[in-house]
């Protein structure tokens, strides 16, 4: 009865010797199962069954086929009878070592019961939900540790597996059952299925994520304070890698920088180089670009490129580093920020130049201010008519002064320095009333501050004169003043006509005075002018061509 039992046995069944080293027996499902013949293993050494450096022993085990292939089998021992099966390979992993290594990992296993509502919790599982071990929770109380938008979530989660027999994830936060803290758990399921394919469960593993989702969240909020500083720094950022000569522009300025749209790509190192970048910076670039590579130092250079949008160069600041796999190793990519710095270097370009028309003008005026003193002693006749000259003399110049300050671009009006010298003497309320003492008739024109200091003073001092010896000096004298301005070879030339007439009859000086010295002299060498006085009885009469100096535009702050 036994001797049958054992033949027809479906599963494998071996008999060893009293030492344990040899079959005494083996039926033919075991022969089967190892790829012998029925009845070949008799008398076979056991440890020939075994895979290089498996033990003998029970549980899971790895034997060895007659084709030399490992096997999985499960062994049993009762005496010296074997009882051996196949595993499938789910069934072989599922050791108790791997369950110690899910554990290790933070991995706990769960298994739902559809026909009792049961939650089976490893114990890693209970200590992730605050459950206590060797019990079954229901799912009724698991669903009271989950907010309503997490449950929302994993309930739709849940349905559509068991609807359609896929797997499912879920990542969301829950409360410990045993002491209320707040965790982020990440779970994992799939249905299980009985014998006759009908869904019976679920199982899955689950894990404690807080720790990982914390410092993601750290890393991203990181990251936005990263993109808001450089957003209002006005920063592109950028990687460059090297071995795909591929870039990643990190954010929209390095787009606005180059004067593209994402429609349009990034550019790789050989684009920049080639094609991007102004010819006479290419060289430049790339031996900083060799030097920080060999040197293993910060990357930082400037030059010009050209922006897409409207093919205008602009000048940028590049800094960046050289990211390394390994010590010793060749660099996979560069790490680094742009910064258009065309407006800075203009400005500061224009910075130097006003400071330097300073100095010629600080220079110039106090010049100015010897000759007047100079000139105003030598013709006064007492100290009252030189604090007279002297302070009306200083005051004109401190207005043309005031007006080139006040003005941005550096300019005074030729019409207002007019206006401000005559209008006490003009009878209507506008100096350049038609019918009134002063006419003033030309084109809107501003001078440059270079012009308009020794013009401005040149028309005070033929308004002092007027007022004292010409037609300003009675109730019946008029002065016109005309100005064109005629084409001349390198700019263009101001033609000015002061006309004096009825006022006492006119006769030329006897000696010169610092008005007329400052006509003929401070005109001639600071404004180039040629300057033709005429001393008729009738009315004085002042002519001057003086070309206008050309303007340079980066001293306009308002210049792009």
């Amino acid at each position: 009865m036994f001797r049958v039992a054992f033949v027809q046995a479906e599963i494998g069944l071996a008999v060893l010797d009293d030492g344990g080293t040899r079959l005494r027996e083996a039926n033919p499902a075991l022969c089967a199962l190892l790829g012998y013949p029925a009845g070949a293993l008799k008398g076979h050494p056991f440890a020939d069954l075994l895979a290089p450096g498996e033990e003998p022993g029970e549980g899971i085990r790895s034997w060895r086929r007659a084709d030399g292939a490992a096997l999985d089998v499960r062994v049993r021992r009762n005496g010296p009878v074997l009882t051996v099966e196949a595993v499938d390979p789910d069934a072989a992993a599922h050791s108790e070592e791997n369950r110690e290594a899910l554990a290790a990992a933070g991995l706990g296993e769960w298994r739902w019961e559809r026909a009792s509502g049961r939650v089976i919790l490893s114990r890693r599982a209970g200590q992730i939900l605050g459950h206590p071990a060797g019990t079954a929770p229901t799912w009724a109380t698991l669903r009271q540790a989950l907010p309503e938008a997490a449950l929302e979530r994993l309930v739709a989660a849940v349905r559509t597996s068991l609807a359609e027999g896929v797997p499912y994830t879920f990542e969301g936060a829950l409360r410990r059952l045993d002491d209320g803290r707040t965790v982020v758990v990440a779970s994992r399921g799939q249905p299980v299925r009985g014998p006759d394919g009908t869904v019976t469960g679920l199982a899955g593993v689950v894990q404690d994520i807080t720790t990982r989702v914390q410092a993601r969240d750290e890393l991203v909020a990181r990251d936005h304070r990263l993109r808001a500083a450089t957003s209002i720094a006005r920063l592109g950022i950028f990687e460059w890698h090297m071995l795909e000569d591929q870039a990643i522009w990190e954010n929209e300025r390095m787009f606005e920088i180059f004067g593209r749209v994402p429609q349009d790509g990034t550019i790789g190192k050989s684009e920049f180089l080639d094609d991007i970048l102004h010819p006479d910076d290419r060289d430049r670039v790339r031996s900083a670009i060799s030097r920080a590579l060999r040197e293993d130092d910060i990357l930082h250079v400037t030059g010009r490129v050209r922006r897409k949008s409207d093919g205008a160069w602009r000048t940028i600041d590049m800094a960046g580093r050289f990211e390394r796999d390994a010590p010793n190793r060749l660099p996979r990519r560069l790490i680094g920020v742009v910064a258009d710095v065309t407006d800075r270097r203009t400005a500061e370009e224009r910075q130097t130049l006003l400071i330097r028309e300073l100095h010629h003008r600080v220079k110039n005026t106090l010049a100015t201010v010897q000759a007047i003193v100079g000139s105003t002693a030598r013709t006064a006749s007492g100290i009252e008519s030189f604090y007279e000259a002297f302070v009306g003399r200083i005051k004109s110049l401190a207005h043309t002064h005031t007006v080139l300050t006040e003005d941005t671009w550096q300019t005074a009006n030729l019409r207002d320095l007019l206006a401000n010298e005559l209008k006490p003497y003009a009878e209507s309320a506008a100096a350049d009333a038609a019918d009134g003492r002063v006419v003033l008739d030309g084109p809107d024109l501003d001078l440059p501050s270079e012009m308009a200091v020794p013009v401005g003073m040149a028309i005070h001092e033929l308004t002092t004169n007027a007022a004292k010896y010409g037609a300003l000096s009675n109730r019946r004298g008029r002065v016109a003043v005309t100005w064109s301005l005629e084409p001349g070879e390198a700019a263009s030339i101001l033609h000015f006509r002061w006309r004096e007439s009825g006022g006492p009859p006119v006769q030329p000086p006897r000696r010169q005075g610092f008005g007329s010295r400052l006509l003929q002299r401070v005109l001639t060498a600071q404004v180039q002018a040629e300057v033709e006085t005429d001393y008729a009885p009738e009315g004085f009469t002042l002519t001057m061509r003086a070309p206008l100096p050309a303007r340079d535009r980066t001293l306009n702050p308002l210049a792009g």
